[in-house]
């Protein structure tokens, strides 16, 4: 896990490792591991959840620090708890940086600042969360009363 965290930055030091660990919300489940930072958890992260791979990847940028993110289905395919740690960490990083989020769950996406919704490869409508929402003839008002009345 260890040398996992500090892939794009193989100088950091034990307390910085800890720290990015600690804002992934990946710290309590790393302190779980009999290794701790030291396990092994193979190729891919295999022995880990789908959150905890998040989780370890968020702190990997934590570490990394930079000046633009891209996330890509960030949350997909996690249950509700892991999703809540995810997103909050999320929010955390994407303080005070440019963050490109790519997402299907509307809930990823809720606080942009700006939403570009892409039907087809084309821009179908621009807008924040709420923007959005007033045109009740919009895709983005569609797959929301999907998403969030189900």
């Amino acid at each position: 896990i260890r040398e996992n965290i500090s892939y794009g930055r193989p100088d950091a030091s034990e307390e910085e490792i800890i720290e990015a660990a600690k804002q992934a919300n990946a710290w309590e489940f790393i302190g779980s591991f009999k290794e701790g930072l030291d396990t092994v958890v193979g190729e891919r992260g295999i022995q880990l959840s789908g959150g905890q791979r998040q989780r370890v990847a968020i702190a990997r940028a934590v570490l990394k620090n930079p000046s633009i993110l891209i996330l890509d289905e960030a949350t997909s395919a996690l249950d509700s708890e892991s999703e809540r740690l995810v997103q909050d960490a999320l929010d955390k990083l994407m303080l005070g940086r440019t963050s490109i989020v790519i997402a299907h769950r509307l809930a990823t996406i809720r606080k942009a600042d700006r939403i570009v919704v892409l039907d087809k490869g084309r821009v179908a409508e621009t807008g924040t969360h709420d923007e959005l929402l007033q045109n009740d003839k919009g895709l983005y008002h569609s797959l929301s009363e999907l998403q969030f009345t189900h």
